[in-house]
């Protein structure tokens, strides 16, 4: 195989499978935790820097255009917006680390993110939103810290991995792989929202987190 050629050649499409997160919709956004629902459910929160595709990424595994908002200008996610998904629910935190606003503004957005991840009890795994083309920032790694200091099930998607060639796309996932060894309950996967690489199979993986969280 040429070394140009995309990931996308590599892996079929989604089209025809059945997603088991169809019938996803929006539930509410929030400020503080007190506004978040006050029951069992079990929730998979994605997290990442601004701009490394973690709406358009929400979008595909749903199945939907817009159901997370998707900007040209990072940093418009500003609140928690929850989802409810088959099984429970998907909680889209705002972005962090390259988001033009108000150092004010952005500081209270950490605590925010700070205070679902400690402290919120639905939280069962989360799913971290990495470009491929610039992983691991002290902001994921710090996310990776909480992950791992809560227990909890990560999964790590190295995003618009359709923009590199296929033998440089893997040799990042071998080396994300590498650097987070040692961490438990911790996965990478490649993804794409343009040539849908990965999906499928995510799909199928949150699925099964959150039966297992449910159960």
């Amino acid at each position: 195989m040429p070394a140009s050629r995309s990931p996308s050649a590599k892996v079929a499409g989604d089209r025809g499978t059945p997603n088991p997160l169809a019938g996803a919709a929006f539930l509410l956004s929030c400020a503080k935790l007190t506004q978040l629902p006050a029951d069992g459910l079990p929730e998979i929160a994605f997290a990442g820097r601004s701009n490394a595709g973690k709406s358009s990424a929400l979008n595909t595994l749903c199945g939907q255009k817009q159901l997370a908002r998707v900007s040209k200008t990072p940093g418009r996610t500003q609140l928690i917006n929850l989802f409810d998904v088959p099984g429970g629910r998907f909680a889209d935190l705002p972005g962090y680390g390259f988001a033009e606003v108000p150092k004010d503004v952005s500081q209270s957005w950490g605590r925010l993110i700070g205070d679902y991840l400690q402290g919120r009890a639905n939280l069962r795994a989360i799913v971290q939103i990495m470009d491929i083309r610039h992983p691991l920032t002290p902001f994921d790694v710090q996310m990776l810290e909480w992950a791992a200091q809560r227990g909890l099930r990560c999964l790590l998607l190295l995003t618009k991995a359709d923009k590199l060639s296929f033998g440089a796309a893997k040799n990042v996932l071998l080396q994300v792989r590498k650097a987070v060894a040692e961490l438990p309950e911790v996965e990478v996967r490649l993804f794409s929202s343009e040539s849908r690489l990965g999906v499928d199979e995510v799909r199928t993986l949150l699925r099964d987190w959150l039966s297992a969280a449910a159960g």
